[in-house]
C-alpha cells in the first residue's frame, strides 16, 4: 500500500475507508500546523522508549535522524502532505517508515494519537502563549511613552457617553494599561494549566512500558504532569481557558478601538489618525476610515465564537477521547492568530495617535465638568456633601439658563445661590484647577499620572 494512504489502524478493517468519509474526517489541511511540536514531543518519546528498553540508543538516534530530516523536508516545501493519512501525527510517522524502515513503527509504542495530540496542542499553544504575552508587554510600554508625552493634555471624562469630569489624555490611556496588565496577568496564569505533559497517558489507560514521564515532560518543559489519564487525553479546559483570557483581553482592546473610532471621526475631533494606519472610500473621495480599530472591534466575534464553539465541544462529552475534540484545534488556532495579530496592530497604531490637545481642552470646559468640584469646594467649607450637591445643582441650572459656564459666573450669582461662595472658589472652577486638585493616588491629576507611570515601569 502507498504511503499516503496507508492507515496507522487498518489492520482491523476490511474495506477501503469511503473517500468521502477520509475527506469528511482528515484534520492534516489544518493541524500540519503542528508538525514542529509534533517532532519536538517524538524526540522526548523516543528517549523515554531507550530509558524504557524498548529502544537502543542506536535505533533513538536513526528515529531523530529521521525526524529532523522531516522537519527539514516541511519547512523547505518539500514534504507531501497526505489527506488520506487523516493528520500530522501519521503523515510524519508514514515518512519516517519510509526514511528508517521498520525502525520508524516503535516510536509509536507506549503512546496513542490521543496524549501525542494533547502534547502537542499543549506545546504549541504554549509558545503562542509566549509570543502574545511579549506582544503584550510590548503594547503596554507603547502606552506609558504615550501616557508620560500627553500627562498633561486635558481632555473630558465621560460617563454615560455624557461630559463628566475633565481628565488627561495620559490619564486615560493609563486606564488602557492596566486593563492590558490584568490580561497578560491572566495570561500567565493561564500558562501554568497548559504546561501540564499529558504524555504518557496514551489511548486513555496509561502504558504498560516503563517510559518515565517525568523525563519525557522536563525534555519538553513542561512543569508538571497531568495525573489522570482519562482526563489527560479528554479534557480541553485548558484551551478554554485560553480563549477565555483571549476573549475578556479582544473585549478591552474593543473598548479601547471604539473611543479611537469615535474620536478620529470628524464631529468628536480628538485625535489624528495617521494615513498610513487608514483606508478610503472607493467612491467618496474625501474619506478617511478607522480601519484598524473598525477590524480589531470586528474580530472580537471570531474570538468570543471561539470560545463558544470550545464550551459547545466539550460540554457533555463522556470520558475519554472522543473525535469531536479534532474540532479544537482551529478554534484556538483563530483565537492565538486573531489576538496576536490585533495587539501588533495596536502597538504600530497607538505610537502614531496624535491628539489635538486645544480641541480636548475646549470639550473640556463644556457640560459643566468641573460641577463636583463646585461642591468638593462647599464640603472644604463645612457643608455636608448632599447639601452641597444641591446647592451646586441649581447653580447649575441658572449657568445652563444664562449659557454660562461655572467659571465665567459672577461671584454675585453664586451667592444668590447660596452666600458661603467667595473669590476663592474661582481657583477650583477652571479644568486645570479641576484635573490638579486629584492627586489622590490613581487620579488624573499630571503629577499623579506620572508617578503612576515611573511607578508602572517597573510593574511591566
Amino acid at each position: 500500500m502507498d504511503r499516503k494512504s496507508r492507515k496507522s489502524w487498518g489492520g482491523r478493517f476490511s474495506e477501503e475507508t469511503d473517500s468521502f468519509v477520509e475527506k469528511f474526517t482528515e484534520s492534516v489541511s489544518f493541524d500540519s500546523r503542528l508538525y514542529y511540536v509534533d517532532i519536538l514531543g517524538s524526540i522526548a518519546h523516543a528517549n523515554g522508549l531507550v530509558a524504557a528498553g524498548v529502544l537502543s540508543g542506536s535505533d533513538r538516534d536513526s528515529i531523530v535522524e529521521g525526524l529532523r530530516e522531516i522537519q527539514r523536508e516541511i519547512e523547505s516545501s518539500e514534504f507531501v502532505w497526505s489527506g488520506a493519512l487523516e493528520d500530522v501525527h501519521s503523515n510524519i510517522e508514514a515518512r519516517l517508515v519510509d526514511l528508517v524502515g521498520d525502525l520508524g513503527k516503535k516510536l509509536h509504542t507506549g503512546r496513542s494519537r490521543n496524549d501525542q495530540v494533547a502534547t502537542d496542542t499543549r506545546l504549541w499553544l504554549r509558545q503562542e502563549i509566549d509570543q502574545i504575552d511579549e506582544h503584550m508587554t510590548h503594547l503596554m510600554h507603547v502606552l506609558l511613552d504615550h501616557a508620560e508625552k500627553y500627562a498633561g493634555t486635558i481632555m473630558p471624562g465621560f460617563t454615560h457617553m455624557q461630559n463628566a469630569q475633565p481628565v488627561t489624555f495620559g490619564h486615560h490611556l493609563m486606564a488602557w494599561f492596566e486593563m492590558m496588565l490584568r490580561d497578560r496577568s491572566r495570561l500567565r496564569d493561564c500558562r501554568k494549566r497548559v504546561n501540564s505533559s499529558p504524555l504518557g497517558a496514551a489511548a486513555l489507560a496509561g502504558t504498560s512500558f516503563e517510559i518515565p514521564r517525568e523525563q519525557t515532560a522536563a525534555e519538553l518543559g513542561f512543569e508538571s504532569l497531568c495525573r489522570n489519564s482519562l482526563d489527560a487525553v479528554s479534557d480541553r479546559d485548558f484551551a478554554i481557558e485560553f480563549a477565555s483570557v483571549a476573549s475578556i483581553t479582544i473585549a478591552h482592546l474593543t473598548r479601547w478601538c471604539e473611543e479611537i473610532i469615535i474620536w478620529s471621526s470628524d464631529i468628536v475631533g480628538f485625535i489624528r489618525l495617521p494615513d498610513a494606519f487608514c483606508t478610503g472610500s472607493s467612491m467618496m473621495p474625501q474619506k478617511k476610515n478607522p480601519d484598524i480599530p473598525e477590524l480589531i472591534r470586528g474580530k472580537s466575534g471570531r474570538i468570543v465564537g471561539d470560545l463558544m464553539a470550545l464550551l459547545m465541544l466539550v460540554k457533555s462529552q463522556p470520558l475519554a477521547y472522543n473525535r469531536d475534540n479534532q474540532e479544537d484545534k482551529e478554534r484556538i488556532f483563530d483565537s492565538a492568530d486573531t489576538l496576536s495579530e490585533c495587539l501588533q496592530a495596536l502597538c504600530l497604531l497607538i505610537p502614531k495617535m496624535e491628539p489635538d490637545s486645544q480641541r480636548m481642552y475646549e470639550c473640556a470646559q463644556k457640560g459643566y465638568s468641573t460641577a463636583t468640584d463646585l461642591a468638593d469646594w462647599l464640603v472644604g467649607q463645612d457643608v455636608p456633601f448632599r447639601e452641597a450637591h444641591e446647592i451646586v445643582g441649581r447653580v447649575v441650572a441658572i449657568a445652563e439658563s444664562k449659557n454660562l459656564r461655572l467659571d465665567e459666573m459672577s461671584l454675585v450669582q453664586l451667592r444668590e445661590v447660596d452666600d458661603r461662595f467667595d473669590e476663592s472658589v474661582y481657583a477650583r472652577l477652571t479644568v486645570e484647577g479641576s484635573v490638579d486638585s486629584r492627586r489622590l493616588l490613581g487620579g488624573t491629576s499630571p503629577s499623579s499620572v506620572r508617578t503612576e507611570i515611573e511607578q508602572a515601569r517597573s510593574r511591566v
